[in-house]
């Protein structure tokens, strides 16, 4: 029996509370095409990290009734709706086909069980401390800092987090030798504003960092791997699907097969 629409966004909203989530950000139900009242029974929900022309193709092609994509497709205020402009277009096809839309970004970031602790596990156990505590729940927040239950050389280091996000390559700044890692800072996406708060820390890791950044940390001792933004979340995804599931008896929760970085090595 499929599940009610009701009680897949309570438990989405319980996953990731929508409170936990950064002030810019947009986070929650993004598209409802259905009237108030009338939303159908979910069968079949689609995890991506992004909503594209291909994740969507996926969806439809997977008769999906929900597709929970982890950054919002609609981010600023929307002033238009052509279907000339592919953000836009993504928008109207949503709607014509009844599609349901749910974004929880930094909400899950932040949440207990969500993608900063998980990424904040790559390296192995330790103590996980948020880098920007959460205002309504304290040991909650933005990024983790993690000190290792045994520090570890950075190469091992890099190797379980190729392992930890299913990665066969990822890009290294480092300090000469193979120091040890018994401290790291982790942030989903884009860590550089955040690691501002950070002090020092043997290892940062994220999907992405200005250049700048990079060398001042490199020249102060730290060694910071970056795995191209998308990367640093992709990995999450199963788990994701796997919660949502248990707490939504009579939903099926696949993990697109097309989403991907739009980056690639060549």
């Amino acid at each position: 029996m499929p599940a009610s629409a009701a009680h897949v966004l309570l438990a989405l909203s319980q996953l990731a509370p929508l409170e936990l989530a950064e002030n810019w950000d947009n986070v929650g139900l993004i598209v409802d095409p259905h009237p108030a009242g009338a939303a159908p029974a979910l069968s079949r929900a689609l995890c991506t990290v992004d909503l594209t022309e291909q994740t969507l193709a996926e969806a439809v092609a997977a008769s999906v009734d929900l597709i929970v994509a982890y950054h919002p497709p609609i981010f600023e205020g929307l002033k238009r709706l052509r279907r000339g402009v592919p953000a836009e277009r993504l928008i109207h096809e949503l709607c014509l086909r009844g599609l349901t839309v749910y974004s929880p970004h930094t909400a899950l970031d932040a949440a207990a069980g969500g993608m900063a602790e998980w990424l904040g596990a790559a390296c192995g156990p330790g103590s996980l401390h948020p880098i920007v505590p959460a205002a309504s729940s304290p040991e909650l927040g933005a990024g983790r800092l993690v000190t290792l239950a045994e520090p570890l050389p950075l190469s091992e280091a890099i190797a379980r987090i190729k392992q930890h996000l299913g990665l066969s390559q990822v890009r290294l700044a480092a300090p000469e030798g193979d120091a040890l890692v018994r401290t790291l800072a982790v942030c989903p996406g884009a860590g550089g504003s955040l690691f501002q708060r950070v002090g020092q820390v043997d290892l940062l890791l994220t999907g992405e960092m200005r250049h700048h950044d990079v060398l001042a940390r490199r020249a102060r001792g730290t060694a910071v791997v970056l795995t191209d933004h998308t990367n640093s979340e992709r990995g999450y995804l199963p788990l994701l699907a796997e919660r949502l599931e248990r707490a939504c008896p009579g939903l099926e929760v696949r993990v697109s097969a097309a989403d991907a970085d739009p980056l690639c090595i060549v």
